[in-house]
């Protein structure tokens, strides 16, 4: 199967599929501009899928009607798309083409590359979609003695649509391989919780490099019209959504928290779903949206191994820092890190999960799923949770970052949103430092909001909400943390 086809079989081709200012696509007209820049990167060179082997074929472009147009164009051709965030630095976008063995990358006029627009390989630019095309990076990119760690007849085996790499918060970035029948059980997967269709206008405002293969894959699928955002500022998105009549809105908590303070006290009339992802919900954070537009945030679990398999919408305004319930197709386990047994009732151990849609690789080194899963078919997410009496799922940190502190466990995430609520913090990090008796001991890194808060302060606010053992033992200050390509802290 092909995905692509799956959305025009399937489209209303009079109905809204794109909003990106005044500019407006209908899925016939998408179609269309689709098909029409196939030929065009065809034309110009874009290798083409043979027996036994699919090309990769790196997009970097920022979020933009464009954007929708070329991922499309690459899938509907038989090419595996593989997005490269704008954001990365040279050395990591270069590392990705290198590690994929990318054939062909299409590069946005927008994202200016030097390494790129100086290569010795034959360029074709495409004005027509604000892109040039390098047709042949893949030799460039490795050298002879480097040999590629996956078989490209294995890979082909599979039908790739997407390969994407991980956050890599703790470690070594994965190549994660989705298939075109993988992705497309993954988009029913998280509709059944998302609850998406025709009548829907979703505003978007995350990194379509991060989040394409399921989201915009998904709206297509299920015939909502997406209205793209290029500004963060809280006045243009919500400017947007209200014009625009959005009715779901799918961001992260540091877009909550800007529309959740912005001025005007314009409400949004017809938002009914308000999606909080890619980083833990602060409390403050759900709570100043709430009381903004009276739609409570509804926080959801999103990995790219296998979807979004928890999303709160039974108790959101009551527990936003929950992540719900398993319903649908998914299914979920909590077990003792060290022995691989279930925890007792409402204690925190690893969440295993099943669900439709898992992934279907790791590229490099190459792993197909039934090696990635444990018996039973159970993916180990390495997160820790655990089950509250009602049986709502809240996340408590990972299993590679939780803090031993004289033999008693400290989650990092959870001092992290005590200190993210006191006033005078912008940003904060809390890591494990060794200590001769304790083993290890938490500290934290906090970027201020303007002055540095009172240590005394936050101290204080520790004790109140925390075990003795869990408050940090040093406060430093930092003009920012590091973070991976999609915004999270980097571990």
């Amino acid at each position: 199967m092909n995905i692509v086809d799956e959305v025009f079989q399937r489209a209303d081709r009079k109905a809204v599929a794109l909003i990106a200012g005044e500019r407006t696509l209908t899925f016939g007209e998408l179609e269309s501009a689709m098909e029409a820049a196939a030929g065009q990167l065809i034309a110009a060179g874009l290798p083409r899928r043979e027996p036994g082997r699919v090309p990769r074929i790196g997009l970097a472009c920022p979020n933009s009607v464009e954007h929708v147009i070329l991922a499309l164009a690459v899938l509907s051709s038989g090419g595996c798309l593989v997005p490269v965030a704008g954001e990365l630095a040279a050395p990591e976008r270069e590392a990705v083409l290198r590690t994929v063995g990318v054939d062909a990358l299409i590069l946005s006029d927008k994202l200016p590359w030097p390494e790129r627009h100086h290569s010795c390989n034959r360029a074709v630019h495409l004005p027509g979609l604000c892109a040039t095309l390098f047709p042949d990076v893949r030799g460039e990119s490795r050298s002879d003695d480097e040999p590629l760690r996956f078989d490209e007849g294995e890979l082909a085996r599979v039908d790739p649509a997407f390969i994407r790499f991980s956050s890599g918060t703790t470690g070594e970035a994965k190549g994660v391989v989705l298939s075109h029948a993988t992705l497309f059980a993954r988009v029913e997967s998280a509709n059944r919780r998302l609850g998406i269709g025709p009548e829907d206008r979703v505003v978007w405002i995350l990194s379509m490099a991060h989040h394409f293969a399921v989201s915009i894959m998904l709206y297509l699928l299920k015939g909502a019209a997406t209205v793209i955002v290029p500004s963060h500022l809280a006045e243009d998105v919500l400017g947007d959504g209200i014009r625009h009549h959005g009715t779901v809105l799918y961001g992260s908590p540091f877009h909550h928290a800007l529309l959740a303070a912005e001025p005007s006290g314009r409400p949004w009339p017809g938002l009914r779903l308000a999606v909080s992802t890619a980083a833990p919900l602060p409390l403050a954070t759900a709570e100043a949206f709430d009381r903004r537009f009276g739609t409570p945030l509804s926080q959801g679990l999103g990995l790219i191994e296998a979807g979004m398999p928890f999303l709160n919408t039974t108790a959101s305004r009551e527990k936003p820092g929950s992540v719900g319930r398993p319903s649908g197709d998914a299914t979920a386990e909590l077990r003792d890190v060290e022995t691989g047994l279930p925890v007792g009732p409402c204690e925190t151990g690893e969440l295993y999960l099943r669900c439709e849609g898992m992934l279907d690789a790791y590229l490099s080194p190459w792993r197909r799923r039934e090696a990635i899963l444990a018996p039973g078919g159970w993916f180990r997410t390495g997160d820790l949770a655990r089950f509250d009496a009602d049986g709502d799922l809240h996340l408590m940190g990972r299993v590679k970052t939780v803090i031993n502190v004289a033999g008693m466990k400290c989650f990092p995430e959870e001092v992290e949103i005590v200190l993210q609520g006191c006033p005078g913090v912008s940003a904060v990090k809390v890591h494990g430092r060794e200590h001769p008796r304790f083993g290890s001991v938490p500290v934290a890194e906090i970027v201020p909001a303007g002055d540095p808060p009172a240590i005394s302060g936050l101290i204080a606010a520790c004790r109140g909400a925390l075990a003795a053992y869990k408050i940090p033992v040093d406060f430093k200050f930092v003009r920012e943390l590091p973070r991976t390509a999609s915004g999270k802290i980097r571990r």
